[in-house]
């Protein structure tokens, strides 16, 4: 199992970062270990003073793929949940300045926390899915697949040109606007329209 996320897919987050809005999806990975599950609490990492959250969309890949033409990419996931993509802002910023590479900051020990998922058969349009993250019961992130910049099926297509998916693979897709810095005994709660599918604490 792997983790691929999206980065920059919605033109609102890529401004707030002052990022330049990208021509094909960006993506990078997470190992399995980054994967935090069934409600368990979230430990604030030592090595970082400013971890950021961004809730996003996962897609559960169900077959085994690579070079998938965009027509044909639905048949690729069948589930969507809902994540979150911890970020230790901080040290992204030092590898940014010296041209490093991110993944110390974005793959660290259970830096994707993964809810629950509901079956892609429940949702009319996959272009019109809202999801929303409340923080101690305030609304702090609303987004909605309509203002990808890039589609799922699209995100399918393009990833498995390099890498092959396989089944129980997750995507995360992107995030809206609204990331900002986790709290020590932050309440996160997630949700997919009116679902509430992700919920821990942060100690």
């Amino acid at each position: 199992m792997k983790i691929i996320c999206i980065g920059r897919n919605y033109i609102a987050h890529a401004n707030e970062l002052n990022n330049p809005v990208p021509k094909k999806p960006v993506f990078f990975m997470k190992p399995d270990t980054a994967l935090l599950q069934d409600g368990k609490d979230f430990y604030l990492p030592e090595f970082s003073k400013d971890v950021h959250f961004e809730t996003e969309l996962v897609l559960r890949i169900c077959k085994n793929g690579k070079h998938i033409p965009e027509a044909f990419a639905s048949d690729y996931y069948d589930e969507i949940g809902i994540g979150i993509d911890f970020t230790a802002r901080d040290m992204q910023s030092e590898c940014k300045k010296k041209g490093l590479p991110w993944e110390i900051a974005k793959a660290f020990d259970h830096s994707a926390p993964l809810g629950g998922f509901l079956p892609k058969s429940s949702f009319e349009d996959m272009g019109n899915i809202p999801f929303s993250l409340k923080i101690n019961d305030t609304y702090r992130q609303k987004g909605n697949s309509q203002h990808m910049i890039f589609s799922f099926d699209q995100i399918i297509a393009y990833v498995s040109q390099f890498i092959s998916l396989r089944l129980g693979d997750y995507i995360y897709t992107g995030t809206p606007e609204g990331v900002g810095p986790t709290e020590l005994k932050d309440h996160f709660q997630a949700f997919i329209g009116d679902h509430k599918l992700l919920d821990f604490k942060v100690k």
